[in-house]
């Protein structure tokens, strides 16, 4: 994708540095551009998609050019026992060929591998475009406008036609529930599956109860639970928990779920907004778990019947971080008072979408505009900027 050649990844350069030294697995929803990323991150390469009936045959054969500089694996955790397969690739890679598998589905390497590649991989998220990683075309508040409208999966981005973007919408869902999802999980209610999805989308930024959505669904919930495993590995949704050490009353089951494609929420733009939020969140932290080593993790803080707090961003040895999200309110939040006693110190940022006057108050509360913080944003330091 020719629009794509301007735009630097945020994990491209660590990538390439461990490419040297290990196998690097790339994974993240459908059409996230991985593809793209991987065959622009050196200048020669191989490219073999495990979908294709022709490069199934020289994965499984090991037929392909070793003379290029890497090799890039696209679908393969769909041949079965697949990690064994690598695993001895890799041992016996005399050539010394980098190797860099693409996947859009979880693969869960520790929990699900065992020791098959134990000490020879590591593993990154690509995740839609964001304002960081946009900020070298257009201004922010363009590249804001742009992703609200057609989200941050590359193609309907830079087609900026709604008539592409609703009908991209609607391949890129058939194609995850009715090929992927069937293939991979064996699933066959997929009609009851996307009315679950219907409901999400009403469901957004609220706390997520098993046992109404069946009710609703006329299913029992450990079905619904199932189906929604299914949804957060084929990368159709998140979750975020509760965060509930140290404070009284917490809730203590009920995580919320949000959509990598945000605009799928187009009749709450309060739920829309937070949703781009939760994103762009969650995308750093895995950028500080997976690039930088900073133990990271991404909740939400709520009191039974009482006050919350949109995100909670804890990081191992750094201060945390309390984030409310609000369209166009800039009187702070009186959440932030009820929280602060539980962290002896932390930073508090309110993000304001509209009519947004900056400033921070006796407390240090920090009133910020959503598109200016998180155009710079950097979780990696004591500060933000």
């Amino acid at each position: 994708m020719d629009n794509m050649r301007n735009i630097v990844r945020s994990i491209e350069k660590t990538v390439l540095e461990d490419l040297n030294k290990k196998i690097v697995l790339v994974v993240g929803p459908r059409q996230v551009g991985k593809t793209t990323f991987s065959k622009n991150i050196l200048k020669t390469f191989e490219y073999l998609n495990y979908d294709s009936d022709k490069d199934k045959i020289q994965i499984l054969k090991q037929l392909w050019n070793r003379d290029k500089e890497l090799i890039i694996f696209d679908e393969v955790h769909k041949m079965k026992n697949w990690k064994k397969w690598l695993k001895g690739f890799y041992d016996t890679n005399s050539t010394n060929q980098k190797i860099l598998v693409t996947g859009s589905a979880r693969l869960d390497i520790a929990k699900k591998m065992g020791d098959s590649l134990a000490g020879r991989h590591f593993t990154f998220h690509l995740f839609p475009l964001d304002l960081k990683e946009l900020k070298s075309i257009n201004t922010p508040q363009i590249n804001f406008d742009l992703l609200m409208q057609y989200s941050g999966f590359p193609e309907p981005f830079f087609e900026k036609s709604k008539r592409f973007h609703l009908n991209w919408q609607k391949s890129h869902a058939d194609l995850i529930l009715k090929q992927d999802l069937v293939s991979s999980e064996n699933v066959r209610d997929i009609s009851s599956i996307e009315l679950l999805m219907a409901m999400l989308r009403s469901r957004t930024a609220s706390p997520f109860s098993c046992n109404a959505i069946a009710t609703d669904l006329q299913k029992d919930s450990k079905t619904v639970k199932k189906w929604m495993s299914h949804l957060e590995n084929l990368f159709l949704v998140f979750k975020i928990m509760p965060y509930s050490k140290n404070i009284a009353r917490s809730v203590l089951k009920e995580p919320k779920y949000y959509f990598f494609d945000y605009t799928r929420i187009d009749e709450d733009p309060g739920a829309q907004l937070e949703n781009f939020v939760a994103l762009s969140l969650k995308k750093e932290v895995f950028y500080l778990n997976e690039v930088l080593g900073i133990e990271s993790e991404l909740f939400y803080l709520k009191q039974k019947g009482a006050k919350e707090i949109d995100f909670f961003i804890k990081r191992k040895g750094l201060p945390p971080v309390l984030i409310e999200v609000k369209k166009s309110d800039s009187e702070i939040s009186p959440s932030f008072k009820t929280f602060d006693k539980f962290f002896n110190e932390s930073i508090q940022i309110q993000l304001v979408q509209n009519n947004v006057k900056e400033y921070s108050n006796k407390n240090g509360v920090r009133v910020m505009g959503v598109v200016n913080y998180l155009s710079h944003f950097d979780l990696s330091k004591l500060r933000t900027i």
